[in-house]
C-alpha cells in the first residue's frame, strides 16, 4: 500500500511509513483500541496459562468466543503449528479462561455462554511470508493473519488477510498430530451452506435474493457466516445480519433503538429481547415484497458509511 498526501494545488507527496521498533509498540496500539480496530473487547494482557504466555487475550461479543491475539516480527515462525498450540491450550483450560474474563471485566459469564467451537486465533504483524500465508489458507481452520504499517502522518493500516476462494480444508491433515485431531474435532467455522443445508428451496431463493442486494448497497460489504446466523459486515463491523429459518427469513438492522426511520413499522424493536443477531431491530421477511424497502433501512446503519 502506498500513501499519498494531497498539497497545495492538488500535488501529491508521499506518506513514507514509520516502522515499529518494538513488538510491544504493536501490541499496545492493539490492547488500547482493540473495539475500534478488531471490535473486540480486551480481557487480559501478558495471560499466563500453565507455560504459555498469551499476548493479549480478546472476547468477541458477537458470538461470545475468546480470541488470543499474538504480535510477531520474526518472518520464520510457523504461523500454523504456534495457532493449533494456543487453539489446544484454550479448549483445554477452558475454566481458567472464564475465571480470567470474570475478574479482569467484573462480568459473571458462565462456561455454557461461551461458543467455543468459534475460538480463534489472530497473529499481528507488519508482513506476513508466502510461506506463512499459505500455512493457514484453510477455509475451515480458525487462524487470522493480520497485517498493520504505521506511516509518518500519524495514521495505521489494519488489514485482516483474507482466505483465497479456492483454499481447501485442513480436516484431511487432521490426522498430523493429536493437537490438529483435537482441533478439527472441536473447532467450526462456519459456511452459508450449514445455514442452508435443509431449508426449502424458496428461503433459499429468497436469501440469495436479500444477499446480493446487500452487498450491492456499497463496495467491500464481507458475508461472515456464523452459528446461528450470516453477518453483512464492512470493515469488520455488522450491518446487518440474517438468521435462516424454515419459513422466512430473520433480518437484524444494526440501528440503535429509537433511531431507526421506518416509516412503515415493519421492525420490530427487540433491544429488550433476546435474539441472535446484532442490532437491535429485526424484520421478518417471507417475500420480496418489500425488498427496496428494507435496503433503505439497512443503510441507515452507520457502518455503512
Amino acid at each position: 500500500m502506498i500513501l499519498y498526501k494531497i498539497g497545495n494545488g492538488n500535488v501529491v507527496s508521499q506518506v513514507k511509513e514509520k516502522p515499529f521498533k518494538l513488538e510491544k509498540e504493536i501490541q499496545k496500539l492493539f490492547e488500547q483500541n482493540l473495539p475500534t480496530v478488531m471490535n473486540l473487547e480486551f480481557v487480559k494482557s501478558e495471560f499466563q496459562i500453565k507455560d504459555k504466555r498469551i499476548d493479549t487475550l480478546a472476547f468477541d461479543p458477537q458470538i461470545n468466543a475468546f480470541i488470543i491475539i499474538e504480535y510477531k516480527r520474526d518472518r520464520n515462525v510457523s504461523v500454523f503449528d504456534q495457532g493449533i498450540t494456543y487453539l489446544n491450550l484454550m479448549l483445554q483450560n477452558r475454566a481458567e479462561f472464564i475465571v480470567e474474563y470474570n475478574e479482569s471485566l467484573n462480568r459473571k459469564l458462565r462456561r455454557q455462554d461461551v461458543d467455543w467451537s468459534q475460538s480463534r486465533v489472530a497473529f499481528v504483524s507488519t508482513d506476513f511470508t508466502d510461506i506463512q500465508i499459505g500455512a493457514t489458507n484453510f477455509k475451515d481452520l480458525s487462524i487470522e493473519l493480520w497485517t498493520v504499517k504505521q506511516f509518518e502522518n500519524g495514521t495505521i493500516a489494519v488489514t485482516p488477510i483474507k482466505k483465497s476462494k479456492n483454499a481447501v480444508s485442513f480436516k484431511p491433515i487432521a490426522q498430523k498430530s493429536k493437537e490438529v485431531e483435537n482441533v478439527a474435532k472441536e473447532i467450526k467455522v462456519y459456511t452459508e451452506d450449514d445455514a442452508l443445508n435443509g431449508k426449502p428451496d424458496n428461503i433459499a431463493e429468497l436469501y440469495s435474493r436479500f444477499r446480493s442486494a446487500i452487498l450491492n448497497l456499497v463496495e467491500g460489504i464481507e458475508v461472515k457466516p456464523q452459528k446461528q446466523y450470516i453477518a453483512f459486515k464492512k470493515d469488520n463491523r455488522n450491518i446487518t445480519d440474517i438468521e435462516i429459518q424454515n419459513s422466512k427469513l430473520k433480518i437484524y438492522i444494526n440501528v440503535k433503538t429509537g433511531r431507526l426511520d421506518d416509516p412503515k413499522k415493519i421492525a420490530r424493536d427487540v433491544s429488550n429481547i433476546g435474539h441472535w443477531g446484532n442490532g437491535d431491530y429485526e424484520i421478518f421477511v417471507s417475500d420480496t415484497k418489500n425488498l427496496e424497502y428494507i435496503l433503505s433501512l439497512i443503510k441507515q446503519t452507520p457502518n455503512i458509511e
